[in-house]
C-alpha cells in the first residue's frame, strides 16, 4: 500500500527507538571525524548550540534534513528561514572531488590564490579508468595514459592540504562512507552521487566545483532552503526484494524532477531493518528524481557499520547526540509518501530513463508492448550504487545457485567492486572467485562502465541491444555511447538472474530455468550478510596524506599541456543591456548535462576548458531539425557544429543565448557544462525550467540561467530570431525582459523571464563570475 498526501507529520504512534545513550556524555570531548587525519574534530557541541538557536526562533519541530542543515548555519541567529525560499549560508564539515571535476576545482582554487584549504577536503581517482579487459591491466593502462593528469592532482594536494586517493582505491561515494561520512554532518562534493552518504545519516550535497572551492576558500555555502518530501517507510524487505527497489518505486512516483528543489528524509519503522550500505544505495540514486540530497535517521545498523569500518568511537559519540539524528514527534514533510516494504516488489527500470519504473510481475508484458529488445547482451553490477558486501553477497549466492544446476551466465557479466576494501574483502571471502568461475569480468575499482567509461565491443553502434545494470542513472548512450542501447536499472539480484536468463523475459520469483541436468528449478532467494564476519580487509594502501612540510612542493602543469591549461578570468558585465543577440541554438526535449557536455572519451580535457568545449552542446538536439550538432550560423547561412558557430560569433565578438526547454542541466553535477558556453561567448540560457545544481553553476561562472514565466513562450521563439536581453533589469525577485526580433519580419514582442538571483549573485553576474567575486575580496 503506498499513500500520499502534500503534508505529513513525523512520529504519531510510533514506538521510537530507545538507543544505549550516556546522557551525561559531555558533547564537546574530541572525536576525530576519520581515522586519516588529526586535528578535524565532530562538533556536536557546535550543532548542539546552532539548533537551540534556530529552535527558540522557530517554534516548531524539526525535520530532520532541517536539523542537520539548521546546525550547520552561518549566522543562526540571524539567518531568514523558510523552507523553499530563502538562501540558507551554511558551513560544511567536509569536501570530497573526484578526479574529473577536481582538475578544475583545484585549478579555480589556485586562482584564488590560498596556501590552504580551509575545510577538510579530500579527491578520488575513479572517473578516468576505461573498463576494457579487467581491473588490473585497466588500471595500468589509466595510469600511464592519465599521468599528466594524476601528477597534477597529486602534487596539488600534497601543495594544498588534500586527502589524496590514488587510482585504484575505489569510488569517490564508497570511499566516503568507509572513511569518512558520519551522522548529523554536513558535506558538499563534485558529484552528483554524493548523497550516497545519506546511508551514515549525513547530508551529503552534490555541487559544482566552484562551490567547492568557496568551502575550501572558507567561505559560507548557499543553498536556497530545500523542501523536504517525508518518505514513511513500514514494514519489512524479505525475498528478492532489496534496498534498491525503495528508490526504484519512489523514483517512479516522483519522476526526474519530482525531487528537486526538495530533500528526500525516510522514516518510520521500516528504516531499522535496512543496512547501513542499503540505506546509502537509495540515498545515492535519490540523484535521479533531482533531490538536493537524501537522509536516513541514526540507528543501530549505522552504528555497527561504523564499527566494522573501525570507527566506533564516532558511533558512540553519534549515540550522544542521537536525540538530533532524526526527526523530531510532529515534525511536517511538504509532501508525504508512504510505503508498506512487506507489500514492495521487485522494479525494474528504463530504459533511457531511470524513472520509467515497472515492477518485476508487469515487466514481460512492458517489454513485448514496448518492442524492447529481449534478448540480454550484458548484465553489470557494482559501481557507487550497489557494490557493498552485502550486494556482492547475495548477487554471489544466486550465481553459486545457477552453477549448482551447472549452469551459468547466458549474457556477458561484469562485476565492478566500488572500493580496494570492497575487493579485497570479497576476495578474500571467495565471492569474487564465484563471480569468475560464473563467466564474469572483474573490473577495476572505479566508475566505468556507468559513466560510459566502457570499451564496449559486443555490439556495434547502432545496433538495438538491451543491458541491465545495478547502476544508478541510464539516459541514452550514456553507458557505452550506443543510443539504440536500452539500458536498464535494477539490483544485483535481478541483474544476476536475469543474466543467467540471458533474456528480459524471466521472473526469478515465478519462472524456472532448466538445469544442465534437463530439470526444471527455480533460483533460491538471495542470501547474505549486510557486513563480513571476519570484519573488512583494507587491501593495498591507496592513501597519499599531504606532507607535513608542503612548502616546498610544486604543482605540475605544463604550458603545452592539451589536458590542463591555467584558467584565465571572465571578463565582467559591461553594464549594458545586450541587443540584437544570436540565439545559438534552441534545443528540444532532454538537456542533460551530458548533452551539454558529454563524459566518455572527453573526461581527459576536464583540466583543459578550450579543449573541452569542443563538446558543448553537441548531444543537444536542434529544435530547428530534429539534429544533434547542426546548427544554422546566422554569419554565413551555413549549418556546422555547435561549438564551431560558438567560436565563429566569439572571433566576431558576438554574445549569444540559448534556448532550452523542460528541466535543462539534469544529471551529473558537472560544471564545465556551465563553463564551456560562458568560455565560447554565452550570456544566457533561457529555459522552461532548469535542475538545480545547472542553474548554481551558470551563476556562479557569471552567465544568466533564466526562465520563461509562461513557459508557453518557448513555442514563440523561433531558433533563427535576434533578442534583445534587458540585463539592467536584473535585480532580486524581478522579472527580465527578453525583446525578440522575428526572423520572418514580423513585429517585435516582449516575453517576460524569471529569475532566482540573490544580491550576492547578482554581483557574481556583474564581477564577470563567483571566483571573480572571490578574488576581489581578497584583493581589496
Amino acid at each position: 500500500m503506498q499513500k500520499f498526501s502534500r503534508l505529513g507529520r513525523a512520529g504519531h504512534g510510533l514506538a521510537k527507538r530507545q538507543f544505549a545513550t550516556i546522557t551525561d556524555a559531555p558533547l564537546s570531548r574530541k572525536v576525530e571525524m576519520t581515522n586519516w587525519e588529526k586535528g578535524h574534530y565532530i562538533n556536536y557541541q557546535k550543532m548542539s548550540e546552532n539548533l537551540n538557536i534556530v529552535r527558540s526562533r522557530l517554534n516548531r519541530p524539526l525535520t530532520y534534513a532541517e536539523k542537520i542543515l539548521y546546525s550547520h548555519l552561518d549566522d543562526p541567529h540571524g539567518q531568514e528561514i523558510e523552507r523553499g525560499s530563502s538562501y540558507l549560508k551554511l558551513r560544511p564539515d567536509r569536501v570530497a572531488c573526484q578526479d574529473a571535476t577536481a582538475q578544475m576545482a583545484i585549478l579555480q582554487f589556485m586562482s584564488a590564490g590560498m596556501p590552504s584549504v580551509a575545510t577538510p577536503s579530500t579527491v578520488h581517482c575513479d572517473h578516468l579508468i576505461e573498463a576494457q579487459v579487467g581491473g588490473a591491466k585497466d588500471l595500468a593502462r589509466a595510469n600511464d595514459i592519465n599521468k599528466e593528469v594524476y601528477d597534477f592532482l597529486s602534487t596539488s594536494c600534497a601543495k594544498y592540504n588534500i586527502g589524496f586517493w590514488r587510482p585504484g582505491s575505489g569510488i569517490i561515494h564508497q570511499i566516503i562512507m568507509e572513511n569518512y561520512a558520519f551522522p548529523g554532518g554536513l558535506m558538499i562534493g563534485t558529484d552528483s552521487h554524493t548523497p550516497n552518504a545519506g546511508g551514515l545519516g549525513m547530508a551529503a550535497i552534490g555541487v559544482g566545483g566552484a562551490d567547492a572551492v568557496d568551502v575550501m576558500a572558507n567561505l559560507p555555502w548557499e543553498l536556497k532552503a530545500p523542501k523536504v518530501i517525508g518518505v514513511k517507510l513500514t514494514g519489512s524487505l524479505s525475498g528478492w526484494v532489496s534496498p534498491k527497489d525503495i528508490i526504484l518505486k519512489v523514483a517512479g512516483i516522483l519522476t526526474v524532477k519530482g525531487g528537486t528543489g526538495a530533500i528526500v528524509e525516510y522514516h518510520g519503522p521500516g528504516t531499522e531493518a535496512i543496512s547501513c550500505t542499503g540505506m546509502a544505495t537509495i540515498c545515492n540514486m535519490g540523484a535521479e528524481i533531482g533531490a538536493t540530497t537524501s537522509v536516513f535517521p541514526f540507528n543501530d545498523r549505522m552504528y555497527d557499520y561504523l564499527n566494522a569500518t573501525k570507527r566506533k568511537d564516532i558511533g558512540d559519540f553519534s549515540r550522544e547526540y542521537a536525540k538530533e539524528l532524526r526527526e523530531d514527534e510532529g515534525a511536517e514533510y511538504d509532501q508525504l509518501i508512504e510505503i508498506n516494504l512487506s507489500e514492495l516488489e521487485p522494479y525494474i527500470n528504463g530504459p533511457f530513463t531511470p524513472d520509467l519504473a515497472t515492477p518485476i510481475s508487469k515487466f514481460k508484458d512492458a517489454v513485448k508492448a514496448n518492442k524492447w529488445p529481449e534478448d540480454l547482451k550484458v548484465g553489470l553490477i557494482g559501481s557507487c550504487t550497489n557494490s557493498s558486501y552485502e550486494d556482492m553477497s547475495r548477487a554471489a549466492s544466486i550465481a553459486e545457485d545457477a552453477m549448482a544446476h551447472g549452469i551459468k551466465a547466458k549474457a556477458l557479466f561484469t562485476v565492478t567492486p566500488g572500493s580496494e576494501q570492497i575487493r579485497a574483502t570479497i576476495e578474500r571471502d571467495g565471492q569474487l572467485k564465484t563471480f569468475e568461475e560464473f563467466g564474469g569480468m572483474v573490473l577495476a575499482n572505479a566508475c566505468g562502465p556507468c559513466i560510459g567509461q566502457w570499451d564496449r565491443k559486443d555490439v556495434k553502434k547502432g545496433e538495438p541491444n538491451s543491458i541491465i545494470s545495478s547502476y544508478n542513472r541510464n539516459f541514452t548512450g550514456r553507458n557505452d555511447a550506443n543510443p539504440a542501447t536500452h539500458s536498464f536499472v535494477t539490483s544485483p539480484d535481478l541483474v544476476v538472474a536475469l543474466t543467467i536468463a540471458g533474456t528480459l523475459n524471466f521472473n526469478p520469483l515465478t519462472d524456472t530455468l532448466k538445469g544442465a541436468d534437463g530439470k526444471e528449478f527455480m533460483l533460491k532467494p538471495p542470501t547474505g550478510d549486510g557486513l563480513p564476519a571476519n570484519g573488512y580487509d583494507p587491501g593495498q594502501d591507496t592513501y597519499q596524506a599531504p606532507p607535513a612540510d608542503r612548502s616546498t612542493v610544486s604543482v605540475a602543469v605544463s604550458p603545452t599541456s592539451d589536458r590542463l591549461q591555467i584558467l584565465e578570468p571572465f571578463n565582467a558585465w559591461d553594464g549594458k543591456d545586450a541587443l540584437d543577440l544570436p540565439i545559438l541554438i534552441k534545443t528540444q526535449g532532454k538537456t542533460t548535462t551530458d548533452h551539454i557536455s558529454m563524459a566518455g572519451p572527453w573526461l581527459k580535457y576536464r583540466g583543459h576548458l578550450d579543449n573541452i568545449s569542443n563538446n558543448m552542446l553537441i548531444g543537444a538536439i536542434n529544435a530547428d531539425n530534429g539534429e544533434a550538432n547542426k546548427i544554422k550560423n546566422l554569419l554565413t547561412g551555413e549549418y556546422d557544429a555547435v561549438p564551431a558557430v560558438a567560436r565563429d560569433y566569439k572571433k566576431n565578438g558576438i554574445r549569444w543565448v540559448v534556448v532550452g526547454d523542460w528541466n535543462y542541466g539534469e544529471g551529473s553535477s558537472r560544471e564545465h557544462a556551465a563553463l564551456e558556453p560562458r568560455h565560447l561567448g554565452g550570456l544566457a540560457i533561457i529555459t522552461r525550467s532548469f535542475a538545480r545544481i545547472h542553474e548554481t553553476n551558470l551563476k556562479k561562472q557569471g552567465m544568466l540561467p533564466l526562465t520563461f514565466s509562461d513557459p508557453a513562450d518557448y513555442d514563440k521563439i523561433s531558433p533563427a530570431d535576434k533578442v534583445d536581453l534587458l540585463c539592467t533589469e536584473l535585480a532580486v525577485g524581478e522579472p527580465m525582459t527578453l525583446r525578440v526580433h522575428p526572423a520572418d519580419g514580423g513585429k517585435t514582442f516582449d516575453i517576460k523571464l524569471s529569475q532566482t538571483f540573490n544580491e550576492g549573485q547578482i554581483e557574481w553576474f556583474k564581477n564577470g563570475s563567483a571566483l571573480n567575486t572571490m578574488a576581489k575580496k581578497h584583493a581589496s
